[in-house]
Formats: structure tokens, C-alpha cells, sequence
């Protein structure tokens, strides 16, 4: 039984350490094997998740911030996350196969103009919010990279990114934008 922490993992992984991601692998592999049946029933997309869930892992690692020295909860919000995805690609395969008039259209106007009204609803927020917004929600960068950027701390980002996300949903949901 090894005692090498999941945050031991992911720093020698940060490191560039392959056989790291094979211990992550060995360990919580299973887990997540089962936790992405209960999200999906296709084996297909069981083992895409798991193996999506890992990728995202290594390409993380680097940036990631664990509260404690367990990579285990990380990961299964991933593997959800990845899940998720998993059935939204489904869905979109399923609208394809149907006749044409139920089709989705393909004109992407529409989409256009709510990205174009989301973009200003996040211009709309204060300085330090908007750019939070901007750096996570837009350019993607990790909550991490955003506090360093910013001089600020993960939690803080945390904080004001859910503050923020909850704030725009609220108004999308509201104001029928």
C-alpha cells in the first residue's frame, strides 16, 4: 500500500513525471470507472470520460490547487463535467438523425447576438469583476493563473467567479435575454 498523497501525484506530475499520471491512473481509476456508470450508459462513453477525466488531469496539473492532499474530489467534478459533455454530444447526434424540419437551424445569428449580450452584461461589472470574468469565463485560464494575475487569492477568485456566474444567470433567466 503506497502512502505517496494524491497532491504528491499531481506536483510530480506538474514536473512532467508520466509514470505519476500512471499512479494516479492505477489508484483512482476504478473509482471513477464506477462513478462515470452512474453518469452515462454507453461503455464507450464510460471510457471516454475516464480517460477525458485524465487527460484534463495532466493538462492541469501544473496550475492545479488542492485544499487538502486528495486529487479524489477533483477529479470526480471532472469526471461529471466530462460526463456532461458526453451526453450533450449524444443529444446533438440524436438532433442530427432527425428530419430536417426538427432539425436545429443553421443559422448561428441568434447564438451570436446572446454571446454578443453576455459579453455585455460582464463588461457591465465592476473593474476587478469583470476582468475575474473576462480571464475565467472568457480567455479560460485557471482560477490560479487569474490570482496570480491579479494578485489576488484562489479562494477570492473562486468567490467572485460563482458570485458572478449566479449575478448573470439570474439576469439570463429573468430578463429573457
Amino acid at each position: 500500500m503506497t502512502t505517496e498523497t494524491g497532491g504528491a501525484i499531481v506536483r510530480a506530475m506538474a514536473e512532467g513525471d508520466r509514470t505519476a499520471l500512471a499512479r494516479a491512473f492505477d489508484r483512482y481509476a476504478p473509482t471513477l470507472t464506477r462513478y462515470a456508470w452512474a453518469l452515462v450508459d454507453d461503455r464507450q462513453d464510460v471510457e471516454e470520460v475516464v480517460q477525458d477525466s485524465f487527460l484534463t488531469l495532466w493538462q492541469r496539473s501544473s496550475t492545479l490547487e488542492l485544499p487538502a492532499e486528495t486529487v479524489l474530489p477533483w477529479l470526480l467534478v471532472v469526471c461529471r463535467n466530462h460526463a456532461f459533455n458526453a451526453g450533450r454530444k449524444r443529444s446533438r447526434h440524436r438532433a442530427d438523425e432527425l428530419p430536417e424540419t426538427l432539425a436545429a437551424p443553421d443559422d448561428h445569428t441568434e447564438a451570436a447576438e446572446q454571446l454578443r449580450w453576455v459579453r455585455a452584461e460582464i463588461a457591465a461589472l465592476p473593474d476587478l469583476d469583470r476582468r475575474i470574468c473576462e480571464l475565467c469565463l472568457l480567455e479560460g485560464h485557471s482560477y490560479a493563473e487569474a490570482a496570480d494575475l491579479l494578485g489576488l487569492t484562489v479562494g477570492a477568485i473562486t468567490q467572485r467567479v460563482s458570485r458572478n456566474r449566479r449575478r448573470l444567470k439570474k439576469v439570463v433567466m429573468h430578463d429573457g435575454h
